[in-house]
């Protein structure tokens, strides 16, 4: 048999493994001082740029795109190649994927900490880095496809199926969600609003944990596993039914993100039963993963590379299990808005991705430096610090997350409130937040003993940039995997177009029947005739709102419990929000639901409350946003933000941003003045906490209470 001679490239699966560990180690710092932040405010210096609400998205973006995302395309670099035989389709894509992606992550880096952001939970860029984000991936993409077309091996591994998944469903999840009408060169509004814009936004938000922080990823369980424990894939039969089921069952999950808000009811169920029977695949992966090493027990406590390995497995079934738990609509009333959530993130964040990415880390450098890893002790030492740091941080979360839920529902004996000042349940969070610090510390800890470790690895090897490698050529006939056809699956595995295409309708099937008659349906979404347009100087209150990361800590979402109605007023109706372009649920409560916060107190809490937040309550951990007092409101931005909200369906007069809309402005940031001189603060009318103020108390005065009748859930 002829072989052809070829070469895998390493240089660019170093490059991203290097950017790999400089964007863990910088994602991981912002997030230990946004953590730092909850205990102790003033660690932000009264920097606007490094306060809490635009450090969080920098956190997450740079722990999901940078570290995690580099780490993903380390890895499906060095393994695709592999297991198709075949040089990357072509080395100068490689590189544009490499240089691209990381200069869209400085960008994310530069625009979030300005407050450059749409609020979207996972798709905080705007729209010309969501642009490159989009032309990036497509580039991967095509790399991607192209080596698969041309590999040499005739049939595609399980890893391969997850990687074209990921490919394909992570494009169409971010080219939906993020469409959207510019008002300037780094503001939009998008073209969903309220209701519908939620439903897209958790379709999006929960695909992409599960289409970029998961398939991916269990391709490169499914490559790095076996190879590390010298064993085939416990089932073949299993792989097949875990990837099918879970790539079509996963996109229906998304609106379990929105039980008891003013989703349609039918889709919020759509979305718990699918969660529901996420637990079968979910846990079908985790099982051939760990089963994969039966008898190879020794290796695990001999290579720190499988004991990482194994705690990410068990962090993906533990995590996997919880989710579907958290679904089911009794579980949620009790755990969403509060720390049980980011506990559950964290589960699957630090143990199923990062202990994961460590582990092909340690796989690969010395490969790529051929020379044994350093130091196989200091890898331990990093195992146990970083797995004793991630019991720190998920356990007191879970701890806080109940504290909240329960303490938020306690009602006396009277039939009152026990906690009716929302403050009171914050302050009993406080230790626990400490603990999470000190968790968030040492994992952090774990990973520099990693850099340098592998530093060190690369200092006592010599870089291969090229390896050398032999195949049999693709039309060859050669099988080297002729075995017993499951289900007709293996004539599907030498078909990657035909795969593709029936990948893309398994992801597609529930999306569609979720998103599309929410705008096909009128009833879906309501319309309320008292619901107005926001003002002027609300719409640039709103923006700065939306600036500041408020929605990081503040929902508007008062959900139909008793316990939430005595605390904050009526529920909130679907037809609130037609006019919000973003929604602005949230998904966590630091601070207390703001829907009803309108005219609940006067213009000067308000001011008192944003310039030092301990004056109006005490014992408060919210920061200062004391610059609000000082900048202007950017007026001449507002003609281009009125037109472009025309422009996503809010009904504004033709030409009003050319005429009334200023002297509209200026007359409500009056009235502002004069109602914060009865308060005995003097304050300009051009600055922005004017402008703030009248959003804040525009909050939940559409409607008026009486006006509405229906029922409210008495039982929670």
């Amino acid at each position: 048999m002829n072989l052809e001679t070829f070469k895998y490239d390493n240089r660019i699966v170093r490059a991203f493994a290097i950017a790999t560990i400089i964007w863990g180690i910088v994602g991981m710092s912002a997030g230990l001082l946004a953590a730092v932040q909850l205990f102790w405010p003033e660690a932000n210096l009264n920097l606007q740029f490094v306060s809490f609400g635009r450090l969080r998205p920098l956190h997450t973006n740079a722990v999901i795109f940078a570290f995690v995302g580099n780490g993903m395309f380390m890895g499906i670099y060095y393994s695709l190649q592999r297991l198709c035989k075949a040089r990357m389709f072509n080395d100068k894509l490689s590189w544009i994927n490499f240089w691209g992606w990381n200069a869209i992550i400085v960008a994310a880096a530069v625009t979030l900490p300005l407050g450059l952001t749409t609020s979207k939970e996972y798709a905080e860029l705007e729209w010309p880095i969501d642009i490159a984000i989009a032309i990036v991936w497509v580039v991967f993409t095509v790399n991607l496809m192209g080596t698969i077309l041309r590999r040499r091996e005739k049939h595609m591994y399980v890893a391969i199926w997850f990687f074209i998944a990921t490919a394909l469903t992570v494009a169409m999840l971010h080219i939906v969600n993020s469409l959207a009408v510019p008002a300037s060169a780094f503001k939009s509004y998008p073209i969903y609003a309220g209701v519908q814009d939620a439903l897209v936004q958790w379709w999006y938000g929960h695909n992409a944990v599960a289409f970029f922080l998961t398939t991916p990823y269990l391709g490169l369980m499914y490559y790095f596993l076996p190879k590390a424990a010298g064993r085939p894939v416990f089932s073949y039969r299993l792989s097949i039914i875990h990837f099918w089921a879970l790539i079509f069952i996963y996109i229906w999950a998304g609106p379990h993100h929105l039980l008891f808000t003013a989703l349609p009811d039918w889709a919020q169920s759509l979305g718990m039963v699918f969660s529901i029977m996420l637990i079968a695949p979910s846990w079908g992966g985790m099982l051939n993963g760990l089963l994969t090493l039966r008898g190879a027990w020794d290796k695990v406590r001999e290579e720190p590379m499988l004991k990482f390995m194994v705690v990410a497995l068990t962090a993906y079934g533990m995590a996997t299990l919880e989710g579907p738990l958290l679904s089911i609509k009794s579980v949620n009333s009790l755990s969403h808005y509060t720390d049980w959530t980011v506990a559950h993130v964290h589960t699957g964040a630090l143990g199923w991705n990062g202990f994961l990415t460590f582990s092909m880390l340690y796989w690969l450098f010395p490969r790529l430096y051929n020379t044994p890893l350093w130091s196989k002790k200091l890898a331990n030492w990093h195992f146990w610090i970083s797995l004793t740091g991630m019991m720190f941080y998920v356990i007191p979360m879970y701890w806080s997350g109940i504290t909240q839920g329960l303490m938020w529902k306690q009602f006396t004996p009277e039939g009152f409130l026990k906690y009716a000042n929302f403050l009171e349940t914050v302050i009993q969070l406080i230790p626990m937040f400490v603990l999470r610090a000190v968790g968030g510390l040492l994992y952090i800890l774990g990973t520099f003993l990693m850099a340098y470790n592998l530093w060190k690895t690369a200092k006592s090897g010599v870089f291969v940039p090229e390896v050398e490698a032999q195949a049999a050529p693709r039309n060859s006939g050669h099988d080297l995997h002729a075995e017993q056809d499951p289900w007709k699956h293996r004539w599907l595995e030498a078909k990657p177009i035909t795969l593709t295409v029936l990948s893309l309708v398994a992801v597609a099937i529930g999306g569609l029947v979720e998103i599309v008659p929410m705008y096909l349906i009128k009833e879906n979404v309501p319309t309320l005739s008292s619901v107005k347009p926001y003002t002027p100087l609300e719409v640039l209150g709103r923006d700065i709102y939306i600036r500041e990361g408020c929605v990081g800590c503040h929902s508007q979402m008062i959900r139909p419990f008793r316990s939430e109605t005595e605390r904050y007023g009526e529920y909130s109706k679907a037809g609130e929000f037609v006019y919000d372009h973003p929604f602005l649920w949230g998904s966590k409560r630091t601070g207390p639901d703001l829907h009803r916060v309108g005219a609940k107190y006067p213009d000067a809490w308000h001011y008192n409350h944003m310039d030092d937040p301990r004056l109006t309550s005490p014992g408060s951990i919210m920061p200062r946003y004391s610059w609000l007092l000082e900048q202007k409101m950017d007026k001449k931005s507002l003609p281009a933000r009125i037109a472009a909200l025309r422009k996503v369906g809010v009904p504004y007069p033709a030409g009003y941003e050319n005429s009334e809309a200023l002297k509209d402005l200026e007359k409500q940031a009056e009235t502002i003045v004069t109602n914060l001189k009865v308060g005995s603060v003097e304050a300009q009318p051009d600055k922005e906490i004017i402008a703030m103020i009248a959003y804040l108390q525009r909050l939940g005065t559409d409607i008026k209470a009486q006006a509405v009748a229906a029922p409210v859930n008495t039982s929670n």
